[in-house]
């Protein structure tokens, strides 16, 4: 207990920890993951290893926004007690997110940074893929609430846009609307069950509901009876029908509700290619197509065959749509003409770099080639037929092995034909069998020794657990004086503690006794003014009185002069105290001195071990 109190005067006596070039590596790569997270503050010179390592923790672990019951308040130059309480802290946190990696307390206050580098990298990166999907939520929130107040030029033109598209839209449903085409006749039989209405209110405007497309043919096939000639509508009667009875009977019933319609006025003795299709029910594209090509295509043969019925202005339209057509075609061929020379030009382009390298590269292979002609010129003779020799050689060792190798292949399938011939002349024999049996008996003998030294080898794996398990009990020389230094700040801290206690007490007991000598002298006082009147009154008392005041100045006197001596004696004794207490000191310098050298001599003696080791091996 002397070494600690010793230490009082120094202050804390900073015990060497493990520093080798490993744990400075590591030690380095964390402040580089710290930094290159955003935590700057591990960039800053002036704070020690532990407080840049365990603030960049702390930052990680509150940057990761996990729910977590643990208050990790960092402060950098903290206490001991402080210390150790807030590692504890980032210990239990981590297991409560789920860190792959396993760290103790010890391992944080030791910087044990090969151990803390693993957790420190799982945690930048925990705290990276946050950061990134909290910058997500955050930009779109703030987009959102920015749109709710504030407008782009682009918004404004999206909405003048949306404005037109909109009554563009509109327009377009206006025009394309669904059109009646029939009408139901006053005197038509009334339908009264839903599906015939249904049925009913489609056809009215062209449209077909529940049949097949042979179904539609047929009907068709109906229709066109009002525009074709008797003879060919009695052709058409002929044609066989082969559909089974449910189409049948489905096709009378839309004859039937056909018979009670009539055309609307517009549309009345008139039917056009487009009203076709609608009641044919194909409404696909390519019909569309067909059916206003033909319609064009009919419109400029009756205008060529008929032009003496058209007027002059009809005509000139009719040119110059047919003009504007052939001009479209035209340069859509232009277009394509012109990417296809946009194409041929790159690749043209591609193909005279390509040739203006190769050229670039054919003239540095003929500088090369001057140049080993100039030195072989230069060179000498004997070398050059030497190395063609040799070159002859090498060429000659290649063929060979190629040969030897065509050898050994051969050989091989034949060694293996030899193998396959034998198997089977020994399977004709019988002598296979009696093989086998020995392979196997050979086998369960070998398999019987491979379970027992699995055996063997168990135990002795359980063996060297025990042992492993008895050395990890042992603490190294790293935790050693890891603990040192940890009893050390605990034992003066306590005695610092313990020594204000005592300036307490001491100072409690100092103003105990003043005041009762104080109160003592009060008393006195307030006795001797009491009697001083009754003792001035005779002669008798007077001097009575004055005998007793005399006796009082003794006895003061008397604790007085004790008192003194009782102060010369702690005086005495507090010097002899710090006469030992200098020595002690003394003697904690020479044991900090010895102990060092002692360490310098090790660490001598450890590397003369190496080299001699080294020079042995």
């Amino acid at each position: 207990m002397v070494g600690p109190r010793g230490q009082e005067s120094q202050g804390p006596q900073q015990v060497e920890t493990r520093e080798d070039e490993e744990q400075n590596i590591k030690l380095t790569e964390i402040l580089e993951l710290l930094v290159a997270a955003g935590y700057f503050r591990a960039r800053i010179k002036g704070l020690s290893p532990f407080d840049k390592v365990v603030g960049g923790m702390t930052w990680c672990i509150t940057t990761c926004n996990f729910d977590i019951d643990v208050d990790l308040l960092f402060q950098e130059n903290s206490t001991i007690g402080q210390k150790i309480a807030l590692t504890e802290k980032i210990v239990s946190v981590l297991p409560k997110m789920k860190c792959p990696h396993r760290l103790e307390p010890h391992q944080i206050q030791g910087l044990d940074f090969i151990h803390i580098f693993p957790v420190v990298q799982w945690l930048v990166k925990r705290a990276i893929e946050t950061r990134e999907e909290m910058g997500d939520y955050i930009r779109s929130y703030s987009i959102s609430q920015f749109q709710k107040t504030h407008r782009l030029p682009e918004d404004d033109e999206f909405m003048q846009r949306k404005e037109k598209a909109v009554k563009t839209v509109n327009d377009i449903f206006e025009v394309y609307k669904p059109q009646r085409k029939y009408k139901r006749q006053k005197g038509a039989e009334e339908l009264l069950d839903e599906e015939s209405k249904v049925h009913a209110t489609l056809l009215e405007y062209g449209r077909r509901y529940g049949f097949s497309r042979q179904a539609g043919k047929t009907e068709q096939a109906e229709d066109k009876k009002i525009v074709l000639p008797s003879g060919l509508a009695a052709s058409g009667k002929a044609e066989p029908c082969d559909e089974d009875d449910l189409q049948a009977a489905e096709e009378l019933r839309i004859k039937t509700l056909m018979t009670g319609m009539a055309a609307m006025a517009t549309e009345e003795g008139k039917l056009t290619a487009s009203t076709v299709g609608q009641i044919v029910g194909l409404q696909s594209d390519e019909i569309k197509q067909i059916v206003s090509e033909y319609a064009e295509k009919q419109s400029e043969l009756s205008a060529e065959e008929r032009p003496e019925r058209l007027g002059a202005a009809q005509q000139h339209r009719r040119k110059v749509a047919s003009l504007n057509k052939q001009i479209l075609q035209k340069t859509k061929l232009l277009e394509e003409l012109q990417a296809k020379c946009a194409d041929l030009q790159a690749k043209c382009t591609e193909a005279k770099k390509t040739l203006t390298e190769v050229k670039s590269y054919s003239e540095k292979l003929d500088k090369e080639m001057a140049a080993l002609e100039t030195i072989e010129s230069q060179a000498d003779s004997s070398v050059l037929q030497n190395l063609r020799a040799l070159v002859a050689m090498n060429e000659n060792l290649k063929s060979q092995e190629q040969e030897f190798k065509a050898h050994c292949r051969e050989e091989m399938e034949r060694l293996q034909q030899n193998i396959e011939n034998l198997k089977a002349e020994a399977a004709e024999s019988g002598e296979e069998e009696e093989t086998n049996k020995l392979i196997d008996q050979q086998y369960k003998t070998e398999k019987d020794k491979l379970q027992k030294i699995r055996l063997l080898l168990a135990r002795r794996n359980r063996e060297i657990a025990i042992l492993q398990r008895k050395i990890d009990e042992v603490p190294s020389r790293a935790e050693l004086t890891q603990y040192q230094k940890r009893f050390i700040e605990l034992y003066s801290q306590v005695s610092a503690t313990h020594k204000e206690t005592k300036q307490f007490f001491t100072l409690y007991n100092t103003l105990d006794d003043k005041k009762v000598y104080l109160e003592k002298e009060v008393n006195l006082l307030n006795s001797i003014h009491d009697n001083f009147h009754q003792a001035m009154a005779s002669s008798g008392s007077r001097e009575q009185f004055l005998r007793q005041m005399e006796q009082i100045v003794e006895g003061i006197k008397q604790n007085r002069m004790k008192m003194e001596k009782k102060k010369q004696e702690n005086k005495m004794r507090r010097d002899q105290l710090n006469d030992e207490y200098l020595e002690l000191l003394e003697k904690q310098r020479l044991y900090f001195k010895t102990v060092k050298e002692f360490k310098e001599e090790c660490r001598k003696n450890e590397m003369l071990l190496s080299k001699l080791k080294a020079s042995s091996s």
